[in-house]
């Protein structure tokens, strides 16, 4: 009996330890064997929350004591949310946690897990290339017309600008995804090859 007790205590701690420090430890080994490490995506998203943060937390203040806000804080937090979606896409995409199906995606061989990751991977590099197209020509027109913020009256392109930018990062990690799947299929296939001929040997 007290040896059950003993186990049922020495559980909890190694279940924390297998579900937050081995994954984090897992995070911090495969973003080092990155070009560029997704942590750049995760530092503009830190500071992207900052200034988030920041903003609203002053927008209140003034409003509290004055009965007023800042005209800009509104117009400024939306590009800040889009930017800050963005940039989480990227890391996502580059650490391949994007959204998918798992019924379909855990189904089948590891090869076949590989391929549909890589279809998935170039499905999602075609989208947001096609969104930098667009979103390009959109800031082109906005610069060209000069048009202006309803807010604060800036050059709308200053925010436009960075959806085909950053919709060209998460093209960028789509396709660096994609190739590393590719190499892991070629992987698979070399093994494969190397058992079958030992059998054959």
């Amino acid at each position: 009996m007290e040896q059950e007790q003993e186990a049922r205590r020495n559980a909890v701690p190694q279940h924390v330890v297998e579900s937050v420090v081995i994954p984090q430890a897992g995070d911090e080994a495969q973003d080092a064997e990155f070009r560029v490490s997704p942590r750049i995506e995760d530092w503009i998203g830190v500071i992207v929350m900052v200034l988030l943060v920041g903003i609203t937390f002053a927008n209140v203040v003034v409003r509290y004591f004055t009965d007023e806000s800042f005209a800009w804080t509104e117009e400024f937090s939306v590009f800040l949310m889009i930017v800050l979606a963005l940039v989480a896409g990227s890391a996502a995409v580059a650490r391949d946690r994007n959204i998918r199906i798992e019924f379909f995606f855990e189904r089948g061989s590891e090869a076949r897990q590989k391929r549909l990751a890589i279809l998935s991977a170039l499905g999602v590099a075609v989208m947001f290339i096609a969104l930098a197209v667009l979103g390009a020509r959109i800031t082109w027109d906005e610069y060209t017309f000069g048009e202006t913020s309803p807010g604060i009256g800036v050059p709308s392109w200053w925010y436009s600008v960075w959806l085909p930018v950053l919709s060209a990062a998460i093209a960028l990690r789509a396709f660096g995804l994609m190739v590393r799947n590719m190499r892991a299929l070629r992987g698979l296939h070399a093994g494969k090859s190397g058992k079958t001929a030992e059998q054959a040997q």
